[in-house]
């Protein structure tokens, strides 16, 4: 009995020393060692590891129709795009959906693509890569491409492309596309927005071709062409348009009624397919643009701003905006001979951008004097 007490006594001692020590080397080990932080990023410092995204600009406010503008005579009468762009044509600020990768313009670029393209027409965008728009040197000189997009007017189509759209921008990188609806009328706020992004993002650029995504551009010509131009001296160069008014006839596509204005004539201007212009002019459309309300023509508002910073467009013999004309009956209009010497023609399918481009980059190709085109 004695002896099972003393054991019991015994085993006491021994848990007591135990924990103890226990506690000595807890204590020991605390001393010892850093005190426990919380991790740097609940801190607001991100670590090294998962660096934050750089911030990005809020969406802007949603941009309220002029109510007002219903007021006026004639204003119901209006087709329904018409009526559309009076009650929202001082919108300006819409948010970019799709941005452009930021090397666009890290290096400088001689001649920028600002190709102006629907959200659907994902064919055209990748024959224009493969072809006239791919990005490359040209007699060391840097030629960058962009396609300047909206959104589809339908929801459920604006759904689909603008997921193709944003897999088009992570594999490629050119594409700007902004939150208004692409529609023709709306091209002259794409050419705004556009001049607002170049202001901001690619004021270093000498040269740009602002065209349609249907045109075929012979990029190599007009390089060699803007190499004997100063990109700090005026040029805005295409196919010229001019002792032209507005067209009153609601049927036509180009219809502006006397809502919009009441001017008979518009200024001279370049047809929208594509136009060349410098660094100089580029910054002048853009002051102007800030100055002037939109008008429903892109390339007739272009000429407006031209005119509001007292600057006039020019013809170029190589830029057809309206097709070619061959010299015989007895040759296509596709033989490669007849673009050989030209910059730019409106319009081709898809294949036919192949096409050309293929045969114009034959090492064998020759042609007589019948298919020159001056």
């Amino acid at each position: 009995m004695r002896c099972s007490r003393l054991k019991k006594t015994e085993m006491g001692l021994f848990l007591a020393l135990g924990s103890v020590t226990i506690l000595f080397l807890f204590f020991i080990l605390h001393m010892t060692t850093p005190t426990c932080q919380l991790p740097k990023e609940r801190l607001g410092t991100p670590t090294p590891l998962a660096p934050q995204a750089a911030p990005t600009r809020p969406p802007p406010v949603p941009c309220q129709a002029n109510d007002s503008i219903a007021t006026q005579p004639d204003f119901a009468e209006q087709p329904e795009h018409v009526r559309n762009f009076l009650l929202y044509k001082h919108c300006r600020d819409f948010q970019l959906l799709q941005d452009a990768r930021p090397d666009k313009c890290a290096q400088p670029v001689f001649l920028l693509l600002a190709i102006k393209s629907s959200p659907s027409n994902y064919e055209r965008r990748e024959l224009l890569r493969r072809t006239w728009a791919r990005e490359r040197a040209v007699r060391g000189l840097r030629l960058r491409r962009l396609f300047l997009v909206g959104t589809a007017p339908n929801p459920l189509e604006a759904l689909k492309v603008n997921r193709l759209l944003a897999m088009e921008a992570r594999v490629h990188g050119d594409i700007l596309q902004w939150d208004f609806h692409d529609t023709f009328f709306n091209l002259t706020l794409k050419q705004v927005l556009f001049l607002q992004w170049q202001a901001a993002r690619c004021a270093q650029a000498s040269f740009f071709l602002n065209g349609d995504d249907d045109v075929f551009a012979h990029t190599d010509n007009m390089i060699s062409y803007l190499q004997g131009h100063d990109p700090n001296h005026h040029l805005f160069v295409g196919h010229l348009i001019y002792n032209v008014g507005p067209i009153r006839e609601p049927w036509s596509k180009y219809y502006v009624p006397k809502i919009v204005t009441l001017k008979e004539a518009y200024p001279a201007y370049c047809g929208g397919g594509g136009f060349l212009l410098s660094n100089f002019t580029i910054a002048a459309l853009y002051r102007a643009s800030g100055i002037l309300e939109l008008f429903p023509i892109d390339d007739v508002f272009l000429g407006m701003c031209l005119e509001q910073e007292g600057l006039q467009p020019a013809s170029h013999s190589g830029i057809h905006t309206a097709g070619v004309h061959v010299p015989s009956a007895r040759l296509s209009s596709f033989d490669p001979c007849v673009y050989r010497n030209l910059l730019l023609v409106h319009r081709f399918l898809p294949y036919e951008m192949l096409l050309m481009w293929d045969a114009l980059k034959q090492p064998g190709l020759t042609c007589g004097k019948l298919t020159r085109i001056n």
